[in-house]
C-alpha cells in the first residue's frame, strides 16, 4: 500500500499510539538502526571506512544501533555532543576519509535556529562532499516546512522513518534531502494517518500487471494510435514508440509528418508506420491514442491542433497528450468517464497555467490540481524531481524512483510511449490510476537501474529497460 506522507504532529501521534501498544522505543530504534545499516551496506563495499555522526537524541541512537549490523566495515562512531571540540576529531577522520557518512546528529525534534559552532560544523561535513546517508531527517531541516535552521547536512540519500514528512518534499529542502527513500518495517503500528498526498512504494505493484491468458491473441491487449514527428523532431516519434513496445499492446500504428515518413518507418520493424494526412481516420481497432511527441515544428500546430481538440473532447478512448501538443487543449469537460492524461514538465505546465516555472515548482500540488481542474479533471503527469500523478480531486502520488540523469532529451517521450502502451490495452483502463503510477514508477526504475550498472547511459537505453523492473 502507498505510504501517507504526513507532517511531524501526527508522526508524533504514530509513535505514542505505538508506545501504548507496548512496543518498546528500544525494539523501534534497533530495526531502525537494521535499516540504516542495510542502506549504508548497499552504498559501499567491503572493506569501505564509514564515519557514524550521532547525537544525543533518538536520531543518535540509530545510528549506534546500526553500528553493529554493519558488517565487513570499518565503522567511526563519532558521538556529537558539544560540537565545538567535535570539529578538530571530524576533520581528522574526514581526512581519512570515509566511503559514506551517517548522519543522526539531529532528528525531527529540531525546532531552534543553530548556533555558530553546529552551522561550522555542518558546513564543514558539506564541504567534504563525502556521500551522507541522513537517518529520517537531514539533520538542520525543518521536515514540516522545508527549511533549515540555519544550515543543514547536504544528504545524498535520506531514509526516514516509517513515512515521508511533509516539508520533504517542498523544492527547497531537495537539495538537503536529496533522494527520499522509507524505512519500513521499523515495529511502528500502521499509519493512522490518511492523506490525500501519498508516497509511492514498489510493493504497490505485486503481480501487476496482472499475468496474461494462456490463450491471448494480439486482439486481446489493444492497437495503439500514434501521432508524433515532424520535421526536426522525428527521433521523438521514435523513441516514444519503442518505449510503447515495451509495454507490449497488441498492435502500435504510427502517424507523422511525411517529410520524416523515411526517416521514422526506417527505424522501426513491428509499429505500422503511415503519414499523416489532413483527413485522420482513426481505425475502427483503435483502443488508446497517444498525441504529441515531436510535434515542435511550427508547421505541426496547423496541421494538428483541430483533431488534437476534437478527439479530446469527443472521443470515448483513453487519450495520452505530451508535449507540444499540451498547448492545444481545450479547457472543459471531456467524455463522461473517458481516460485523459497529461504528462508536462513545469516549463510546459507553467505555460498552461500561464505562470512560471518557479511558481510550479513552489507548489506542485497546486499546479497540478489546477492543471487538472482546467483541463476537466484529466489525469496529470507532473514530471521532474519526485514526479506526482493525481487528479484535481482525489489522491495524488509522489514517485520515488529516478535520478538526474533523466535530464535528457528524449526522456518524456518514452513515459509518455509507456504510458499509452498500457493504456491502450483494455484490462489495464479500468484502473487507470494505477496503470499511469506503474509507468511512472517503471520510467525511474529503469533509469536507476541503467545509472547502476551504466553511468553514460542514453535516452535509448531507457527505451530499451522500460518495464523490467520488479
Amino acid at each position: 500500500m502507498p505510504v501517507p506522507v504526513i507532517n511531524l504532529a501526527q508522526m508524533r501521534e504514530w509513535e505514542r499510539a505505538t508506545w501504548a501498544t507496548g512496543q518498546p522505543e528500544a525494539e523501534v530504534i534497533r530495526r531502525v538502526g537494521q535499516n540504516v545499516a542495510a542502506r549504508a551496506l548497499t552504498l559501499t563495499c567491503s572493506g569501505d571506512l564509514l564515519l557514524l555522526l550521532a547525537g544525543k537524541g533518538h536520531n543518535g541512537d540509530d545510528v549506534r544501533a546500526a553500528e553493529k549490523f554493519l558488517e565487513d566495515r570499518k565503522v567511526i562512531l563519532l558521538n556529537v555532543t558539544d560540537p565545538k571540540a567535535a570539529l578538530a576529531k571530524f576533520q581528522s577522520c574526514a581526512s581519512i576519509p570515509p566511503a559514506l557518512i551517517i548522519d543522526g546528529l539531529f532528528g525531527i525534534g529540531l525546532s531552534r535556529a543553530l548556533d555558530d559552532d553546529w552551522k561550522k560544523l555542518i558546513a564543514a561535513v558539506n564541504a567534504t562532499q563525502i556521500p551522507v546517508l541522513a537517518v529520517d531527517v537531514p539533520s538542520g531541516l525543518n521536515a514540516d516546512k522545508g527549511e533549515h535552521f540555519g544550515a543543514a547536512i547536504e544528504a545524498s540519500v535520506t531514509l526516514t522513518v516509517g513515512a515521508p514528512k511533509l516539508g520533504m518534499l517542498a523544492a527547497q529542502a531537495w537539495p538537503f534531502v536529496g533522494r527520499l527513500e522509507v524505512a519500513e518495517g521499523v515495529g511502528l503500528i500502521p499509519c493512522p494517518h490518511p492523506s490525500d498526498l501519498n508516497w509511492t512504494l514498489p510493493d504497490d505493484f505485486k503481480n501487476f500487471p496482472p499475468a496474461r491468458p494462456v490463450a491471448g491473441h494480439k486482439g486481446d491487449f489493444g492497437s495503439l494510435v500514434m501521432i508524433a514527428g515532424s520535421p526536426g523532431f522525428h527521433g521523438a516519434a521514435v523513441l516514444a514508440a519503442r518505449a510503447a513496445q515495451r509495454a507490449q499492446p497488441g498492435r502500435l500504428m504510427l502517424f507523422t509528418d511525411k517529410p520524416v515518413y523515411g526517416a521514422v518507418a526506417a527505424q522501426l520493424q513491428s509499429v505500422m508506420v503511415h503519414a499523416w494526412k489532413p483527413k485522420l481516420k482513426l481505425p475502427d481497432s483503435t483502443s488508446g491514442i497517444l498525441i504529441g511527441p515531436g510535434l515542435a515544428a511550427p508547421e505541426a500546430a496547423g496541421k494538428l491542433s483541430a483533431i488534437t481538440r476534437r478527439l479530446w473532447r469527443d472521443s470515448e478512448l483513453p487519450m495520452i497528450v505530451d508535449a507540444s501538443a499540451l498547448d492545444w487543449l481545450p479547457p472543459g469537460e471531456f467524455q463522461k468517464n473517458a481516460v485523459r492524461v497529461v504528462t508536462p514538465h513545469p516549463g510546459e505546465a507553467a505555460r498552461l497555467l500561464k505562470t512560471s516555472a518557479q511558481k510550479v515548482q513552489s507548489d506542485r500540488v497546486k499546479s497540478l490540481h489546477e492543471i487538472s481542474r482546467r483541463l476537466g479533471n484529466c489525469w496529470v503527469v507532473l514530471k521532474g524531481h519526485q514526479t506526482l500523478v493525481g487528479r484535481s480531486q482525489g489522491e495524488i502520488f509522489v514517485n520515488p524512483s529516478g535520478n538526474p540523469h533523466l535530464a535528457q532529451g528524449g526522456s518524456g517521450d518514452v513515459l509518455a510511449g509507456f504510458i499509452a502502451g498500457l493504456l491502450a490495452q483494455p484490462g489495464l483502463q479500468a484502473d487507470a490510476g494505477k496503470t499511469i503510477r506503474y509507468a511512472v514508477w517503471q520510467h525511474g526504475a529503469a533509469a536507476d537501474t541503467l545509472q547502476a550498472h551504466q553511468p553514460n547511459w542514453i535516452i535509448e537505453d531507457l527505451a530499451g529497460k522500460i518495464g523490467n523492473a520488479r
